[in-house]
């Protein structure tokens, strides 16, 4: 195979040479105006001499065919494996690579997985990929063997040549889906929330024409027993749920898998949603005002979530000043409202330097005692009324409080110690990293106590290794005692001060239950295909986890103590689903990405989405069900796919081998025409012939 091309080389730049063939044309036109009988042959002269400046040379080249391109794309991602799909794609790419050698056209096979980060089937950007391997202009064809459910067409490529789709699948295949339509982020605990879902058959499904079918419904919270409920299919449902704790709660449907659906991977769904609290009711009651009232105070009111009661006893009965009890105050306090009727309503009492006074009487006391044992929480700062004889501890509240005082009130400075056991608590954990310079500032004050071995968790000490801290749990309730009243020092910035604030903080949000700060917890989060599992706990023992996958399969992962009484581990999950999580009595759950890979959203094999690329370039899409197609050469333009073939545009592509070049103006040959031509016409201007003889000298 052998071609040739004439080629130029010009001694100066084209708009020289230009400008310099206007100048000559401009003279001859000028010397036929004036009708020199040598314009002719001057033009001729100046044809020669561009000639020979514009350098025209033959080139030939030898070329050797190269074979046409055709890229083929073939899906192995996970739906891919559904039915026989799989045995279908092979035998579709079989043949054609049979017909690509027949016709001598180079067959470029790319396979294709999932999409990292469930992101489903990226065919358009594979063939980008491919494309760009390979020269466009060699590209006759490409052919994607799928089943048509691509999750990237918005990255399809500009495409050189016919693009075809081999459909796998087959029209009787149908399946069974179960979707969440909507479903909030987060939930008020106790509030009533809607979750939508739908459950549908896609495809030939069996009975779709007769009357609405029922399925049984799987509810599952938190990895709990599922609550079962039959559901009609094909309707949008919406179901109430209440959430009961704070934090993640993970929601799980489920329908059984139906024979002859093409998976039940697509049959659960789960949904994770925040449980909040709507507003903490804060009920502080003062027995006197003191620094430490404003500190309660400023805490409380600085979080914007926070109803606060504030009951101050401004005063006590004892002080006779012969002030009318009329004038006393603008309303009557509502005592037995808030301590009887609606104590449940509050979410934490604390009792600031409170004493017994009788102005509550002995069973609104008995009654906060009952509130705890049904799972409310009670805060006691105490100061020196701790000590005196007319301390809570004397008053039914004390049969629910993990200590009591000694009498004795220790007066003098010490520095506020984490114990051992405290260091492992989720409210004293890590507080030394708040301390100042030089350690945390003293306190100068604190009551004695007696705290029976057994009884609460003594998370703090103070003078003389005394408890400071006792933390305890009754009933359904929790119960705090700080023995001290000196904890707004470390606010004021007293020798350096101290992280009150985050200590008070934490210890309001333990008693209210809050899951971060429970002591003894298992969690888990999932980012990708990872999954980070936490367990807080008081024990020092090893740990380990056991993790179920959806499948079923069990495995032990080793857990690290990252510090005192926080251990955790990392797991990769081999599959996307709900994973069940172990250790000891505590247990929970973990969404790794969506129940349902996007792979699974859409299992019907289906051409739609690619038809308007297909369009374009004169493809088409063939069902494999009927066989795999023929190829066949079809010109650039023209309808590329037909009943039972799909074409390619040949491309004629070759490589060069040798190339020569031959001039066909040498520069001394032109110049010697043009100067012969010039002579010549000078002769004949001169008149130096008359009739091929020379004229007659005068």
């Amino acid at each position: 195979m052998s071609g040739a091309t004439v080629i130029f080389d010009p001694a100066f730049p084209w708009p020289v040479l230009l400008v310099a063939a206007a100048v000559m044309l401009a003279l001859s036109a000028l010397a036929f105006w004036r009708g020199l009988r040598g314009w002719g042959l001057r033009s001729l002269a100046a044809l020669a001499l561009l000639g020979a400046l514009a350098g025209p040379s033959l080139q030939s080249e030898d070329r050797s065919p190269l074979a046409d391109i055709l890229i083929a794309i073939l899906d192995e991602s996970a739906s891919q494996g559904l039915s026989d799909r799989a045995a279908q794609s092979a035998a579709a790419l079989a043949a054609l690579e049979g017909d690509a050698a027949a016709r001598g056209l180079e067959l470029r096979v790319t396979r294709l997985a999932d999409g990292e980060d469930n992101r489903g089937t990226l065919a358009m950007t594979a063939l980008s990929q491919a494309l760009s391997e390979v020269p466009r202009d060699r590209v006759a064809a490409m052919v994607i063997i799928s089943d048509g459910q691509i999750h990237d067409l918005e990255a399809a490529p500009a495409l050189p040549a016919p693009l075809h789709l081999l459909k796998t699948g087959r029209s009787a295949d149908w399946d069974r889906r179960l979707r969440i339509t909507t479903a909030p982020a987060f939930a008020i605990l106790g509030e009533e929330q809607v979750i939508g879902l739908r459950i549908e058959d896609m495809g030939a499904a069996p009975g779709s024409e007769t009357e609405t079918e029922t399925v049984t419904l799987s509810i599952s919270v938190d990895g709990a027993q599922p609550s079962v409920h039959e559901v009609p299919v094909g309707r949008d449902l919406e179901l109430p749920i209440t959430l009961s704790h704070g934090g993640q709660n993970v929601i799980q449907f489920s329908t059984p898998e139906i024979e002859g659906e093409l998976t039940g991977r697509n049959n659960t769904a789960v949904v994770a949603i925040n449980g909040v609290r709507d507003r903490l009711r804060v009920l502080l009651v003062s027995g006197e005002p003191h620094p430490g009232t404003r500190t309660w105070r400023n805490l409380l009111k600085s979080d914007s979530a926070v109803d606060l009661v504030h009951f101050t006893i401004l005063r006590p009965p004892e002080k006779q000043d012969g002030v009318p009890v009329t004038e006393l105050s603008l309303i009557a306090f509502p005592t037995q409202e808030l301590f009887l009727e609606k104590i449940d309503e509050f979410d934490l009492i604390i009792f600031d330097r409170y004493m017994l006074r009788g102005i509550l009487p002995a069973s609104y006391l008995g009654s906060v005692r009952d509130y705890i044992r049904r799972g409310g929480a009670v805060l006691i700062s105490a100061g020196p009324d701790f000590a005196s004889v007319q301390s809570i501890a004397r008053s039914p509240l004390g049969e629910v409080l993990p200590g009591h005082p000694t009498s004795q009130l220790l007066e003098a400075p010490y520095r506020p110690t984490v114990t051992a056991l405290g260091e492992r608590h989720p409210v004293t954990r890590g507080l030394d990293r708040y301390a100042p310079e030089g350690g945390w500032g003293r306190w100068l004050r604190q009551v004695e106590l007696d705290v029976p071995e057994g009884s609460g968790m003594t998370v703090m000490t103070g003078a003389d290794g005394a408890p400071l801290l006792v933390l305890d749990r009754v009933g359904e309730g929790r119960v705090a005692l700080m023995a001290s009243d000196q904890a707004w020092l470390w606010s004021r910035g007293f020798e350096g001060g101290g992280p009150q604030l985050e200590l008070l903080r934490r210890l309001a949000h333990w008693m209210m239950k809050e899951p971060e700060l429970e002591e003894e917890a298992l969690t888990a989060t999932a980012e990708g295909n990872r999954a980070t599992i936490t367990r807080r706990t008081l024990g020092s023992d090893p740990r380990a986890v056991t993790v179920t996958a959806p499948d079923g399969t069990e495995t032990v992962v080793e857990m690290r103590e990252t510090e005192p009484g926080l251990y955790q581990a990392d797991f990769a999950a081999s599959v996307i689903g709900l994973y069940h999580l172990a250790e000891g009595d505590e247990a929970a759950v973990v969404a790794v990405g969506p129940a349902a890979a996007k792979e699974f959203e859409a299992t019907l094999a289906s051409a739609d989405g690619l038809r308007p690329i297909l369009a374009p370039t004169g493809g088409g899409a063939v069902a494999l069900e009927a066989g795999a197609p023929t190829l066949r050469p079809v010109r650039p333009g023209r309808a590329a796919a037909g009943r039972g073939w799909i074409g390619y545009t040949p491309r004629d592509a070759y490589r060069v081998e040798n190339l020569s070049v031959t001039p066909l103006a040498p520069g001394w040959l032109m110049l010697l025409i043009a100067a012969t031509l010039a002579i010549a016409a000078w002769l004949i201007e001169g008149r130096r012939f008359r009739n091929g003889a020379p004229a007659a000298r005068s």
